[in-house]
């Protein structure tokens, strides 16, 4: 009410990661942990402290506002709830055109109608929906809607954020195979987030894990995911249900809520729910180390 400080909070502390052209790099973490923050800062759709966001060797957050504009078309964003994300008061063509004309994509209105129809196409729908209110469609129908406005402009990296988590199983493995094809057909970077471990291993080529505002644990799909390492994936991966009933597996379950960001643990943010903890895990945060060339892990019980 006074407009005063009383707190900070660090919703993203000490995040580094790389992708690469028709890459995917999953982000997993519970609820809260920063996963969105981080896919939102890299989009400059928060403030950013500190830090850098490289693309193309330039970085995206010492850029002013004229000079981002461009590049707003090479990043894009499919949110998560495609009920919310598209303007009930707008036709499909104009949803789809709208960043088209913001960004100055296409010659002219025939040149962007005659896009916009192929795009449907390409996302499964017919170009004959472009009349039509979003009301009219299913929620997978949204979302491919939504990757339709996406791919208008040309982008290289594509974030996004838990888009199949509001639809049914069977449309969610509709819309993976949608991203997949269209990555392998554009050479498509993805920041993909989300909670499905099965969405990673489907997906994703790279997968970094977070926890309350940091990566513990990051590496290939089949590292992390054969061997983990850190305490906080193991209890992650031993959640995830299985087919085989007859398999043994140890699940791991975790005491208490993940702590809030603004006051965080002292030393390793994870030593009050892990059931290995140290005593220098409760001094300090553990420094990443080398598992292999490309996987790392913040640990310190795999110190050498």
């Amino acid at each position: 009410m006074l407009r005063r400080v009383v707190g900070q909070v660090r919703a993203v502390d000490g995040v580094s990661f790389t992708i690469g052209a028709a890459r995917t790099l999953a982000l997993v973490g519970e609820s809260g942990c920063g996963k969105t923050t981080v896919a939102k800062g890299v989009l400059r759709l928060v403030p950013v402290s500190g830090g850098r966001v490289d693309f193309d060797g330039v970085d995206l957050l010492g850029l002013g506002r004229e000079a981002l504009r461009p590049r707003r078309r090479e990043l894009q964003i499919i949110f998560q709830d495609p009920f919310s994300s598209l303007n009930p008061r707008m036709r499909v063509a104009d949803i789809v055109e709208e960043g088209m004309l913001a960004l100055g994509v296409g010659s002219d209105a025939n040149d962007r109608a005659a896009r916009i129809d192929a795009l449907l196409e390409q996302v499964g729908l017919s170009a004959d929906m472009r009349l039509r209110y979003p009301h009219e469609f299913s929620g997978g129908q949204r979302q491919r809607i939504a990757i339709a406005r996406a791919l208008s402009v040309d982008p290289r990296l594509i974030v996004c954020d838990e888009p199949t988590s509001a639809l049914d199983v069977s449309v969610q493995a509709q819309i993976l195979n949608l991203l997949r094809d269209l990555q392998a057909r554009f050479g498509l970077a993805y920041l993909f987030i989300t909670h499905n471990i099965s969405v990673v291993k489907f997906l994703a080529h790279e997968v970094a894990v977070m926890y309350l505002g940091r990566i513990v644990e990051r590496g290939t799909v089949e590292e992390v995911l054969r061997d983990p390492k850190h305490p906080y994936t193991r209890a992650l991966l031993s959640a995830v249900p299985m087919v085989d009933a007859a398999a043994k597996r140890e699940v791991i379950r975790l005491q208490g809520d993940m702590p809030s960001p603004a006051h965080p643990p002292a030393g390793c943010h994870f030593h009050p729910r892990c059931p290995m903890a140290m005593a220098e895990c409760r001094a300090s945060y553990p420094d990443e180390m080398a598992v292999t060339a490309t996987h790392r892990v913040s640990c310190y019980l795999q110190r050498a």
